[in-house]
């Protein structure tokens, strides 16, 4: 059986490893010769790995001179991990916030709509009424053929026609 590589993951957190047990900097370089030594990372996967905790804001990078070194103090990590909770903390309020005003909202909305003899008889009178207004429609159009501002119109339209071609054909 083959060994398997380290997922995305476990190479991030292996990488972060390298930084907190040190507390110290480095370079790429470097990072390339410790990375595969103490924690099986891959060469490699070395600077993409690097790229992804730096982008995620869990190490720091600057570059010093003709060089980029890299460091992560585990006292750094600790306070992103409290800002990001932080901001957990107030998006939470927010949206509980949101859904009381939500809550609130649909309350006011059923007060009119409660369940009374007046309202059922409305109710059922509205029914009523759109289903004639339905059937008038449908009789409305049964008569479709022979509505006379229709028939109007074709007859006006059969006389421009007229006229056009006479026009044209010089009768």
């Amino acid at each position: 059986m083959s060994r398997r590589g380290l997922s995305i993951e476990e190479k991030k957190t292996k990488m972060l490893e390298i930084f907190h047990e040190t507390a110290e900097f480095y370079s790429l370089k470097e990072l390339e010769k410790i990375a595969p030594k103490s924690k099986g990372i891959v060469v490699q996967s070395v600077k993409e790995v690097l790229d992804d905790i730096v982008s995620d804001g869990l190490v720091q990078m600057d570059k010093i001179g003709t060089g980029n070194y890299f460091w992560s103090l585990p006292s750094a990590a600790g306070a992103t991990k409290q800002a990001v909770l932080s901001k957990n903390q107030k998006e939470l309020e927010s949206l509980n916030a949101k859904i009381e005003e939500v809550n609130a909202g649909i309350e006011e909305a059923e007060k009119g709509r409660e369940d009374t003899p007046e309202r059922r008889k409305l109710l059922s009178t509205l029914s009523s009424l759109q289903e004639t207004s339905s059937s008038l429609k449908n009789e409305l159009s049964a008569f479709g053929a022979a509505d006379p501002i229709k028939y109007e119109k074709k007859s006006q339209a059969i006389q421009v026609c007229k006229n056009a071609a006479v026009q044209w054909t010089g009768m």
